[in-house]
């Protein structure tokens, strides 16, 4: 058993059933935590709606001071958070105490943020001013791969904007929200800021409900469509960070050992399942074999194992659920292409996954055109720039994308012509609070992270006098 509570109105109370989290390293219990009911999720909804007009009022800065007092009270509790998202969503302890890190630092850039009044005429003929407003009732609603960073990306504009805010994390890692639902207790007056959990049974429900005014989603694309559906009626505002199936493009000029380091990292960073990751690497011909090679060799020299073991790299996959769907990508890898690094589901307890290269495959096939999100990365050769550019851009994503050149130039003239919201040369996953993240195509709608991502959580308004 364990001493978490819902977080609604204020008050930490127990939920009105229980549901157990698994240990993805072990496949068992760890924890038993409270799991919301219906009337439970519409006592968060009516105690934001309650709480926001008093909070939408309060200051800016003394907003942005409650963001910094947020990020002071998650790193008193650094190594806590830490330890419990190694528990419960399966990741290398240094990278979830650098996700309790990024978590703190995204705060406290939020907290230089603003939407200023914008004057557009004041003259004798009358003044005109552009006005951010808050939207009431926002959900927050986030996936099992980040669940502490990825809820702050929610709570910290939604809050800052003049919001309240209701946070439903994953079914499979909801201890880590409901951690910070404890800290926000101390930190946010009554109601701003609720944490409930589910079965994966409350989303419809929340993503309906008319005191709903926007949703922020961080999950797959077949969710985020069923989210806008579900809040069509009522035109809720959405931002819907979704799937990616991220291209890295290799020209034949690149310091192999050197890069394929990169690769790796990026493709296999929290076992590969990270919407921005490396998921299909486009290899020139004339460095192909020798590329293969070295990312063979660092796939089979990665450790992998207990997040919580000292020297482990790559943890397990998070759950049940997607370590079925990774060992049918394997299937397909073998099927299609070359094994040239793991390919197996590992014979010990609980999701782990062989960090897995496979070569001589092509576009057309699962495992290239599809989102893995696992230790899977497939090399694709190519001697073409026009047409490597051409199949990169084949696909209904558009998250992020990434070129590689020892000529920076050439590189970025490429990358110019990559449809995706983040186009990175030589790096990938270069993310953070101060640059806007969106996704072409079905990898989202609406940015978040900088201005642009605050805005997303405030109503324009014009307010026009004559004089």
């Amino acid at each position: 058993m364990s001493d978490f509570k819902l977080l609604i109105g204020g008050a930490l109370v127990p939920g009105d059933a229980t549901m157990e989290v698994i240990n993805p390293a072990t496949g068992q219990p760890f924890l038993t935590v409270p799991r919301a009911s219906v009337a439970q999720a519409d006592a968060a909804i009516a105690a934001a709606k309650a709480a926001q007009p008093a909070w939408g009022a309060t200051p800016l800065a003394q907003r942005q001071q409650a963001l910094l007092r947020l990020a002071d009270a998650i790193g008193a509790r650094a190594d806590e958070f830490a330890r419990l998202l190694t528990q419960e969503q399966g990741k290398p302890l240094p990278e979830a105490q650098g996700e309790v890190a990024w978590t703190q630092g995204f705060l406290r850039h939020y907290a230089t943020l603003g939407l200023e009044d914008r004057v557009i005429q004041d003259d004798a003929a009358g003044q005109i001013v552009v006005r951010h407003r808050p939207l009431g009732v926002v959900v927050g609603i986030i996936a099992w791969n980040f669940p502490l960073l990825v809820a702050l990306w929610k709570i910290g504009p939604a809050t800052l904007a003049g919001n309240a805010i209701v946070l439903k994390p994953a079914p499979t890692t909801p201890a880590s929200a409901l951690l910070l639902g404890e800290v926000c207790a101390q930190v946010f007056p009554a109601g701003v800021v609720n944490v409930i959990t589910d079965a994966n049974d409350l989303g419809p429900h929340l993503t309906a409900h008319p005191d709903v005014a926007k949703i922020g989603f961080t999950g797959s694309t077949a969710t985020g469509k069923r989210i806008a559906a579900s809040g069509a009626d009522t035109l809720k505002r959405v931002t819907l960070e979704l799937g990616g199936n991220d291209p890295a493009i290799v020209l034949d000029d690149v310091d192999v050992r050197e890069t394929a380091k990169a690769i790796f990292a990026n493709a296999f960073l929290n076992c590969g399942q990270v919407c921005l990751a490396i998921k299909r690497a486009y290899v020139h011909a004339d460095i192909y074999d020798a590329m293969a090679a070295e990312l063979a060799r660092l796939a089979q020299e990665a450790v992998v194992g207990d997040g919580l073991e000292q020297g482990t790299q790559i943890g397990p996959i998070q759950n049940a659920m997607q370590f079925d769907k990774i060992k049918g990508f394997l299937d397909s890898a073998r099927a299609d292409g070359v094994i040239v690094a793991g390919g197996a589901a590992m014979e010990r307890a609980g999701y782990f996954v062989q960090p897995t290269i496979v070569r001589d495959v092509t576009d057309g096939m699962r495992i290239v055109d599809e989102e893995q999100f696992g230790p899977i990365l497939p090399l694709v050769k190519f001697d073409d720039v026009d047409d490597v550019i051409a199949r990169a851009n084949a696909s209904d994503y558009g998250l992020g994308g990434s070129v590689w050149s020892a000529d920076v130039d050439r590189a970025a003239a490429i990358a110019a012509r990559i449809e995706s919201g983040q186009v990175w040369v030589n790096q990938h996953l270069a993310i953070g609070p101060h640059i806007p993240m969106a996704g072409f195509k079905q990898s989202g709608l609406g940015v978040e992270q900088g201005e642009e991502g605050l805005a997303e959580y405030a109503q324009v308004q014009v307010v026009n006098i004559k004089r």
